[in-house]
């Protein structure tokens, strides 16, 4: 009788994991059609006024766009690319759980894309996101 209600316990984080990752598969399909390419694609838990950083590399000629899908429980996430000195080189300025940013390097390199999580409806809470960076 205590594994279904442990399996039942589960299902509510693999659900929101679920509609983040769904989210974000739309907006790579949808980028498709445009030549757009994937690069690389996680999912992940993020924690209140917490950060995920996540090691690039961009080449030259091509430009890219990062892309965030947050489920629910995110009500505001920060997303920005920092170059390995620690320069922010691009930002996203909007206010909700799906931030977005484009760039296109002058020359290949290592950076980092970092995602905040400003806001979450729970103060303290966590909140699943899926990031995935697009190339063409």
């Amino acid at each position: 009788m205590l594994l279904p209600i442990a399996l039942f316990a589960l299902a509510p984080a693999l659900a929101e994991e679920s509609k983040a990752e769904a989210c974000l598969r739309t907006k790579v399909w949808e980028g498709y059609a445009d030549g757009w390419g994937v690069r690389s694609m996680v999912t992940a838990e993020i924690e209140d006024g917490r950060t995920r950083a996540y090691l690039v590399t961009l080449y030259e000629g091509n430009e890219y766009q990062v892309k965030v899908c947050a489920d629910e429980r995110v009500v505001n996430a920060d997303l920005l690319l920092y170059d390995m000195k620690g320069n922010v080189i691009a930002r996203d300025s909007t206010v909700g759980r799906e931030p977005e940013l484009s760039f296109k390097p002058p020359a290949t390199g290592t950076y980092y894309v970092v995602l905040y999580a400003r806001e979450m409806v729970e103060a303290g809470g966590k909140g699943e996101v899926a990031v995935a960076v697009t190339y063409r």
